[in-house]
């Protein structure tokens, strides 16, 4: 491990921009969750399941358009992208606060249908703007930044909830990630490396490089990457970019949130079992302080590895937590079990950035946080149908087992995959160099 790795990438302007940009605008993200939940259940007098199916409008819209509003960044750039986004969310967030219930769920669905794509943007900032060999540090320092947001926004939003009238709460806070995302639109980041809006500067500038150097930054990737595998001609796939390995990565990181949500819903159930329901708050900061130190280990480690031992890793270590006899065993197995949250998130983006061409990086992440979402969505019912079933802990054991049973398949998946490439006459050097030849070329 070589913290120094962080040194050359904190000194890049363009990643230590996005970095502070992500934090300034998922802080106010975060809190306005928090405070939505709380304007429901108190301003409007609704119960905490009504509350939810505001959350899950907003979250199937934002997961339906994930993948819309990546491939137009891909294809007309971040100003007219993120422009229309912000005057809806103007629109939509000055309305919300003073609606009742019913109207309340159509304009948070259209909000997030409109949502601006910081994710998306600012990784594929961070992507483009460090060599290929310090992009896992990049990213790590991205998911880290991410844990800190976690961990600051829920708390600023419950103290402006409980401090102010919610709907004033609600309003300020949407409307101050509203302006970040607008200071992004001022910004302009470039989001891939020959082009800006989406663009080529000015044609020949785009072309300057010699066929040889992109070559040898081809070549330098594919000795970076993870180990993965990439059984799928590009012939086959859909969307362009969506091949059978691509595929089997959106699976991984759908896995990860499961676990991560199926562990959040057994966290509430546990401490309520142990009859310190106070101690929620802190519980969750610890788990996300796991992730965080995870996070940057991750970063400093000499090597990057495959999803799925991380999937793996992040499934079996959380396991151990229904072991928990009290809130001290229990706050020690989270903490743990955190550890390794962060670095199976980097992992997927990483992956995915190796084996999907520049020029669908925008679908790529869009359809990324998609899957993500998809995860989430379905991993906390099925630990709450677990908890009902069987206690709070077979709500981490399910999610676990599952993640487990995920891992293994896809491991099992990319050593076959590697095997039938390895084999005479099935595919095996001259199919790969066809590969890496139409690879450049898609890349040209």
């Amino acid at each position: 491990m070589d913290l120094g790795a962080y040194r050359p990438v904190l000194a890049n302007r363009d990643t230590r921009n996005a970095l502070l940009l992500g934090f300034l605008i998922r802080v106010p993200m975060w809190a306005g969750g928090v405070i939505l939940t709380l304007h429901v259940v108190t301003s409007l007098g609704r119960s905490y399941g009504a509350a939810g199916l505001v959350t899950a409008a907003s979250t199937v819209a934002v997961a339906v358009s994930g993948p819309w509003r990546g491939r137009l960044l891909d294809r007309i750039g971040l100003r007219r992208t993120v422009g229309p986004s912000l005057v809806v969310q103007v629109v939509c967030w000055s309305i919300a606060p003073w609606v009742g219930y019913a109207p309340l769920i159509a304009v948070a669905a259209l909000a997030g249908l409109f949502v601006v794509p910081t994710f998306s943007i600012l990784r594929q900032v961070i992507i483009r703007s460090v060599p290929s060999e310090q992009r896992r540090t990049a990213l790590s320092l991205d998911s880290s930044a991410t844990e800190l947001s976690f961990m600051a926004g829920p708390a600023i939003g419950v103290w402006l909830a409980t401090s102010w009238d919610t709907s004033w709460a609600l309003l300020v806070c949407e409307l101050a990630s509203v302006a970040a995302g607008f200071v992004l639109w001022v910004v302009n980041p470039r989001l891939t490396s020959d082009s800006g809006e989406g663009q080529p500067h000015g044609g020949a500038a785009g072309e300057s490089a010699s066929h040889d150097e992109q070559g040898e930054a081809a070549r330098a990737d594919a000795i970076a990457a993870p180990s993965v595998p990439e059984d799928a001609a590009p012939g086959r796939a859909v969307r362009g970019f969506i091949t059978v390995p691509v595929a089997a990565v959106y699976l991984a990181a759908a896995c990860s949130t499961l676990v991560l949500s199926g562990t959040d819903v057994g966290i509430v159930a546990a401490l309520r079992s142990f009859g310190a329901t106070g101690s929620i708050g802190w519980v969750l900061a610890l788990w996300g302080a796991g992730s965080l130190v995870g996070g940057i280990v991750y970063g400093a480690w000499h090597r990057s590895f495959s999803v799925f031992w991380l999937l793996g890793g992040l499934a079996a270590t959380t396991a151990p937590v229904a072991l928990a006899a009290g809130v001290p065993s229990f706050a020690v197995l989270i903490t743990v079990s955190g550890f390794l949250c962060a670095p199976t998130i980097t992992a997927t983006v990483e992956q995915l950035s190796r084996q999907v061409p520049e020029r669908f990086r925008g679908e790529m992440m869009g359809w990324h946080g998609s899957a993500m979402t998809a995860g989430s969505a379905f991993g906390a019912p099925l630990a709450g149908f677990a908890i009902d079933r069987g206690g709070w802990q077979w709500g981490f054991v399910v999610v676990s087992a599952l993640g487990v049973l995920i891992a293994l398949l896809g491991l099992l998946g990319s050593r076959a995959s590697r095997r039938a490439r390895g084999r005479p006459g099935a595919g095996g050097p001259a199919v790969d160099s066809e590969r890496g030849v139409s690879a450049a070329s898609m890349e040209h």
